[in-house]
């Protein structure tokens, strides 16, 4: 870019005058996942941002990664503005290749992403001084490892431009989300920049690692090894660059009390201040909508199911519930397990009872797959032919009963139907119907034999059989509107369904049964995830709220597997009646959740931040 092009900052209107001063701090906000989807902390971030821009206007901007894959599909570059101009330009004048512009999400916060490619030349350097001055060793042939400290370094140097008084004399926060946002606190304090540094760890490295091996990680979590487990587990560079941050920033924080125990003791520093995850509710808000748009995508949730089930058996949809789990394959962690065994009790209970009640229990997870599963496809395009010949009949079936009324001819409905639609009619019904049990899983799992999730189910006898009252439809890739089976987004998918069961046994915070609450259903968690036990602490009544805790700290898991079941159990006795007042309940306590309410957790972060980096 020419120097012409790195114009200032358009004057001010009056009303951002009154609210702006040039002396007012800087806020940058540093993660890995802006513009670019990888895991939670993007829904963090993106659905922070219109409170944060509401509260921090033009001294607010995110900075991530530039990834030309991704990232041009949400971000929209423009000419730097003031105060970010003179740094931006100075970076681009030490060969680095730095993009400002727009995310363009609700918000548009100015955003600035940098290109780890453009530095890989100096990987040697980066590397040797990660070694020299805060003995973390990297190993050669990690790329994502190599990327995340290629970008720390430029993160690095962009603050060191940007704390330079010829460039900004104001003050500045620098707020690091997660380790791969971090790698450049420790050069930051090493140089004494004068910045006020705040990071949160969404979940511990190590602590995702050794949960996912050990049932009672949390019993464990005081006594664990961390450098041992590092290595046993070869994160050791990726766990000391936690660490670094964790212990250089002026002002360290995590989402819950859970995580903050396990931080403790594996970071080495107890947190100083809790950040509990909200969202932008105004993303979710059907105003009086929400019961009348359960009712449209339940009744898109019922085409599937008649596809899926009504060629080898039927059932009452009016009697049927729909619940469902979904996140990350990670099958103890998620508390798929504990879900699945739950449910193999309920089925044995509802049959004992002979209960008129069918439920179908959704897994939407992600695990490799070669394909849809061709015989659940096809089922699906027989049920559409199906549907298009009725549609026919019927658009025939009433010409002929117009013109034998118009006669004034009583008519005969045996009639009324030629022979070539009862023999169409009939042929499709033929084929129609299987002689098959309903598929469990809807796609063909690339490693079916060794599928945690298949196997325990297959154990538990959840096979759809047509005696079984609960029905299970395994889905190993996230919904989307593209979807062939579906043909939804997540959004309507979960706002169709009657219930979301996330009983976890790692979960930091957890976002989807925040996103059920948001969407008007009921959900199920555990004390286990940090939203959870914020629940725990801020919601005394959150059971007629319709948001149910399992407890599993310091609880046997068949204990847990047994209130979970029972949970369920006093779930399915509501009738409809209640069922819609439960969902106004839980509707009505989204707002709690709004990060213009949970903001203020942000502002105490950033506050003690300055007030120990005395800026």
């Amino acid at each position: 870019m020419s120097q012409d092009e790195f114009a200032e900052e358009p004057e001010p209107s009056a009303e951002d005058a009154k609210t702006s001063k040039p002396t007012d701090p800087l806020l940058c906000e540093v993660a890995w996942e802006v513009c670019q989807q990888v895991g939670g902390i993007y829904t963090v971030i993106r659905s922070k941002i219109p409170s944060m821009v509401k509260r921090w206007d033009r001294n607010y901007c995110v900075i991530g990664p530039y990834n030309p894959h991704v990232s041009p599909a949400e971000f929209e570059e423009c000419r730097p503005a003031a105060p970010f101009a003179k740094a931006v330009k100075a970076l681009q004048e030490m060969g680095a290749d730095v993009r400002y512009g727009t995310w363009l999400v609700t918000g548009k916060p100015r955003t600035i992403l940098l290109n780890p490619d453009s530095v890989m030349s100096r990987l040697g350097e980066i590397k040797y001084l990660l070694w020299e001055h805060h003995g973390i060793n990297l190993p050669a042939d990690d790329n994502l490892l190599n990327q995340v400290v290629a970008f720390g370094f430029l993160v690095e140097n962009f603050f060191r431009f940007l704390t330079d008084k010829k460039i900004c004399r104001r003050p500045i926060i620098a707020h690091f989300h997660e380790w791969m946002a971090s790698s450049a606190i420790g050069e930051i304090r090493r140089a004494k920049l004068p910045l006020a540094v705040v990071f949160t760890t969404h979940a511990t490295l190590l602590g995702r690692f050794v949960a996912m091996s050990d049932p009672w990680f949390y019993d464990h979590v005081p006594f664990i090894n961390w450098e041992a487990d590092a290595k046993r587990y070869n994160v050791d560079a990726q766990v000391r660059i936690e660490r670094a941050a964790a212990h250089g920033s002026h002002a360290f924080t995590t989402l819950s009390d859970i995580t903050a125990f396990e931080c403790e003791h594996l970071l080495g520093r107890k947190p100083d201040i809790l950040l509990p995850d909200g969202l932008n509710i105004e993303r979710f808000v059907a105003m009086h909508e929400f019961q009348n748009l359960h009712l449209v995508y339940k009744e898109k949730i019922n085409q599937f199911v008649m596809a899926h089930f009504f060629p080898s058996y039927s059932f009452d949809l009016d009697k049927t519930l729909y619940f469902f789990s979904s996140g990350r394959f990670e099958y103890r962690n998620k508390g798929f397990d504990l879900t699945i065994e739950a449910l193999a009790r309920l089925n044995g209970r509802l049959r004992q009872q002979k209960s008129d009640r069918t439920i179908i229990f959704f897994l939407v997870t992600r695990q490799p797959y070669r394909c849809i599963n061709a015989e659940v496809l096809r089922m699906r395009a027989v049920m559409e032919e199906l549907r298009d010949t009725c549609t026919a009949i019927k658009d025939h079936f009433g010409q002929q009963l117009f013109l034998s009324a118009a006669k004034g001819k009583f008519p005969n409905f045996d009639e009324l139907m030629d022979d070539y639609w009862r023999l169409r009619l009939r042929r499709m019904m033929h084929a129609w119907k299987a002689h098959r049990l309903p598929a469990i899983v809807t796609h063909d799992l690339v490693d079916d034999a060794r599928d945690e999730v298949l196997n325990q189910l297959r154990t538990c006898q959840l096979i759809n059989r047509e005696e079984d009252p609960v029905k299970v439809v395994y889905h190993p890739e996230f919904i989307t509107p593209t979807d062939p089976l579906f043909g939804m987004d997540y959004d309507q998918f979960v706002r169709g369904c009657h219930l979301g069961i996330f009983p976890g046994a790692y979960e930091p915070w957890g976002y989807t049964p925040l996103e059920c609450v948001a969407r008007g259903i009921p959900a199920i968690t555990s004390d286990l995830s940090g939203f959870g036990t914020y629940v725990l602490q801020n919601m005394p009544d959150h059971q007629q709220r319709g948001i149910f805790v399992v407890r599993r700290r310091n609880v046997p898991w068949n204990a847990s597997a047994e209130e979970l079941t029972n949970w369920l159990s006093e779930f399915i006795k509501l009738e409809r009646r209640e069922r819609i007042a439960q969902r106004n309940m839980v509707e009505s306590s989204a707002e709690h959740f709004d990060w213009n309410n949970l903001g203020q957790h942000y502002a105490a972060a950033h506050k003690l931040a300055r007030q120990r980096a005395e800026i």
